[in-house]
């Protein structure tokens, strides 16, 4: 049992559970499923409920299970120590047991194969190459990409490309030049969640050897990123809205942008210190209005 300043987290228990899952960083994997099947619905498909919701419900375990596998890898690489400026990791607090974290590493993953196999009644025997690389790769980032600067790349293919493009294959057993730019919107847009996170961690992360994009770009470089992949999402939103014939529609766009231009002026402000948790925060809600603003500008 830990005692923290406002409750008690019984080892092992639910909330431990609760807070390893991480469920502020769930809209990530609820928005790319959600453009996917708005974007289908706008170019003529007729809405397929049960592949959608598999799609979501594997999207979700994949994510619980990335937080996890990091959640132990952290503790196992010793990386929640005194000072460190983000939220605190479940091993490594004593919230949960190694023991019992590899456990639930297994059945997140048994979990989402699971959820996941279905999906071949409509995609074919593809999905489980698709599956595998997911799974694989949930586990690399954590354990060896991520500390080799191509974070950012994972978080472009398997928040942006695959999972739209694949929700929408699932609807529609094809894939459009539309589709296409919003998923690489969809990436670049989530990407900033990563790069603020990196950007928080970037002393933490140099003096532990842990090479990240923005720990080899440095600070200024690593702002002025964040700043133009949220510019270019909305750009290559912008163009396929404008495929589809969207023009008046597009202007919601404008939500997001300055949600982004906020955010981007707020970690200006901020610079440095457990502060940029709260632009973490804002990021990840900005994902979600990014996806919001995008499906309902195609479906309108």
């Amino acid at each position: 049992m830990t005692m923290t300043t406002d409750t008690i987290i019984y080892t092992n228990g639910l909330r431990a559970w609760t807070l390893a899952a991480r469920p502020k960083t769930l809209s990530g994997a609820v928005a790319p499923v959600l453009v996917g099947v708005a974007w289908a619905w706008a170019e003529g498909s007729s809405l397929k409920w049960l592949p959608a919701v598999l799609c979501l419900l594997f999207a979700l375990l994949m994510q619980v299970t990335a937080n996890f596998v990091n959640d132990y890898v952290d503790f196992l690489g010793k990386r929640d120590q005194e000072g460190r400026l983000g939220p605190k990791r479940a091993c490594s607090q004593g919230w949960i047991t190694p023991k019992a974290m590899r456990r639930g590493i297994t059945v997140s993953t048994a979990l989402s194969c699971l959820v996941g196999l279905p999906l071949v009644l409509w995609g074919g025997w593809t999905m489980i190459g698709v599956g595998v690389l997911c799974v694989v790769f949930c586990f690399l980032y954590s354990t060896t990409l991520s500390e080799l600067g191509l974070g950012d790349v994972l978080v472009l293919v398997f928040f942006g490309l695959v999972p739209v493009c694949l929700t929408y294959y699932l609807q529609r057993g094809s894939v459009s030049s539309g589709v296409w730019l919003c998923s690489v919107a969809m990436g670049l847009a989530t990407d900033a969640l990563l790069l603020v996170n990196n950007y928080r961690d970037i002393e933490q992360d140099r003096s532990s050897g842990k090479r990240t994009l923005a720990v080899a770009m440095g600070a200024r470089l690593t702002r002025w990123l964040y700043l133009l992949v949220g510019l270019l999402a909305a750009a290559l939103s912008l163009w396929a809205l404008l495929l589809l014939g969207k023009t008046w529609q597009a202007a919601l766009l404008l939500i997001y942008i300055v949600l982004h231009l906020r955010n981007h002026s707020l970690m200006r402000r901020i610079n440095a210190g457990a502060g940029l948790n709260r632009v973490l925060g804002l990021t990840g809600m900005e994902i979600f209005v990014f996806a919001l603003t995008l499906s309902l500008a195609a479906i309108l």
